[in-house]
């Protein structure tokens, strides 16, 4: 079976996505996850400033504070809650709050992410931590977030992703196979891998068994984000409502998991974002994983 990625939207890095209408207003809410800095603060900002009602969220209390502040003293509408997408109870604490004073939600951003990486050394050392935070998390919180999201054609799910996660960077042949057959591709064969993954790293034989090289740990938890991704995005596109289900890899951005190190900044990579998510409900793709390249956009299958 020949191997292929996901549905790819490629885009160049200056290239901006016409908003032909707003269908947007300030009852519009979104959540943002991972935001106190970097490409999520840009993100919130963003989307403040384009007339949302944001709720941003952040793993550490104090600087989640100080951050909403600072966008809340130029005006925006932005609100935080402390959220840990790591912590299940943390998730459920913030599901019960969001529903107890928004009600509904119509775009949730999961831009939380960690790595114990650097530019130049690989580890695994804390993999379990990296799997939990950034697979996990998403999937559970959406799953809590899911019976909130607003019955419309607008709502939507954008994962912050990367390339790191796509297809070729797995050398296993048969997990390969297994992900490529998308037509019967289920939630638990992605969470096997996972566990096969942790359990490889364990005892020490994940070097031997075709995982990537490069950030392996962050890797795989970003393959499993958007393969999982691509099955929700299944289900609700066979049950003909949900949420729509997109993954956007914004690029080598300066950001702290990058040491500072990018080619471009974490406000170029959130507008490019925010027009990802504020794309028209009539040309709203789903399944689709975004990339930043150097061409003009294009769909194709990498």
């Amino acid at each position: 079976m020949s191997v292929q990625e996901p549905d790819t939207i490629v885009v160049a890095p200056n290239f901006l996505i016409p908003i032909t209408r707003r269908w947007w207003s300030k009852e519009t809410v979104a959540i943002v996850t991972g935001a106190n800095k970097g490409i999520g603060f840009a993100l919130v900002k963003r989307l403040g400033e384009l007339g949302l009602t944001v709720v941003l969220t952040a793993r550490d209390h104090g600087r989640g504070v100080e951050a909403v502040e600072s966008l809340k003293g130029q005006g925006l509408n932005v609100h935080f809650f402390h959220l840990d997408v790591s912590d299940s109870n943390s998730i459920q604490i913030f599901a019960s709050w969001f529903q107890l004073n928004f009600g509904v939600v119509d775009i949730l951003i999961n831009n939380a992410a960690v790595s114990f990486n650097d530019l130049h050394e690989n580890s695994v050392e804390r993999a379990e931590t990296v799997i939990k935070t950034n697979f996990y998390g998403p999937k559970l919180l959406t799953e809590a977030l899911l019976p909130l999201f607003r019955r419309s054609t607008a709502a939507r799910i954008l994962n912050i992703s990367s390339r790191l996660g796509l297809l070729t960077k797995l050398k296993n042949p048969k997990l390969r196979e297994v992900l490529v057959d998308e037509e019967s591709l289920s939630e638990k064969q992605i969470e096997e891998m996972v566990n096969l993954f942790l359990e490889n790293v364990k005892n020490g034989s994940w070097e031997t068994n075709g995982w990537p090289q490069v950030w392996t740990d962050y890797s795989v938890s970003k393959l499993a984000l958007n393969y999982y991704s691509k099955v929700l995005a299944k289900r609700y596109k066979l049950q003909g409502f949900g949420p729509s289900v997109n993954c956007f890899c914004p690029g080598f951005t300066q950001t702290s998991m990058t040491g500072g190190k990018g080619t471009r900044t974490a406000e170029d990579a959130a507008e490019l974002g925010v027009r990802l998510a504020l794309l028209p409900p009539e040309h709203l793709p789903t399944g689709k994983f975004y990339i930043v390249g150097s061409t003009s956009p294009i769909y194709s299958k990498l």
